[in-house]
């Protein structure tokens, strides 16, 4: 007798945050480079097949919702409300970053993208690559709202959210390494963030003013 196609995806969603989580702890215990695809597979008791049918590449581990978070970038810039600027469209998102890194436990988050692309450097340069993705994305979306700013322009804005946003993830990752999880980091990077997407909210109207005479 044939699964109910929900209970197969359910099925399949719980064994791939399995897999994940095992990694993670894997990684957190040895780093990232010092883990194999066939000791991730042996500590979750799945086949090596089972971890490769789930994540394709061994980064697909840490970056496998790359593409989900470049469709929310795209999507949060693009649908903006009028007088909201790309930054503060995407705050919210990095403020649910910082959120996320508070709740998390440090035996699974020690393991994860923002600790682990501190110290990895193959890490290091899959997470350039996806930022790269991520500013063109930001950029795109940008020039469907804006198309009278120039396509460079548009791209090194976007590019100087995509470091905002890296730079914050970075943060995460240092305060998960030393431990300090605490209220009062949270809030830090929380103003932090403010300010750095306060000062991209300015120059984005000055971009608008330049090329649109609006101050959007």
């Amino acid at each position: 007798m044939q699964q109910e196609p929900g209970l197969r995806e359910l099925k399949k969603a719980q064994m791939r945050e399995r897999i994940a989580d095992v990694a993670a702890g894997l990684f957190a215990e040895r780093g990232y480079d010092g883990v194999s695809m066939i000791e991730v597979a042996r500590a979750a008791t799945v086949s090596e097949q089972t971890v490769y049918n789930y994540f394709p590449a061994k980064q697909d581990l840490v970056l496998d919702r790359a593409d989900e978070i470049r469709e929310q970038y795209h999507r949060a810039v693009a649908t903006r409300p009028p007088g909201t600027s790309p930054a503060s469209a995407l705050h919210l998102l990095v403020i649910g970053l910082i959120t996320h890194f508070r709740s998390e436990e440090l035996s699974l988050a020690r393991g994860e993208f923002p600790a682990q692309c501190l110290i990895s450097p193959v890490l290091r340069r899959f997470a350039l690559e996806v930022r790269e993705q991520q500013a063109q994305t930001i950029g795109d979306a940008i020039r469907t709202t804006d198309p009278a700013v120039p396509a460079i322009v548009a791209r090194a804005h976007a590019a100087a959210i995509v470091a905002v946003v890296q730079s914050i993830t970075d943060d995460i990752g240092t305060h998960v390494r030393s431990g300090d999880v605490s209220d009062e980091a949270a809030d830090r990077m929380r103003r932090t963030a403010a300010l750095a997407f306060d000062h991209l909210d300015q120059a984005f109207r000055s971009i608008t003013t330049t090329y649109r005479g609006d101050p959007r």
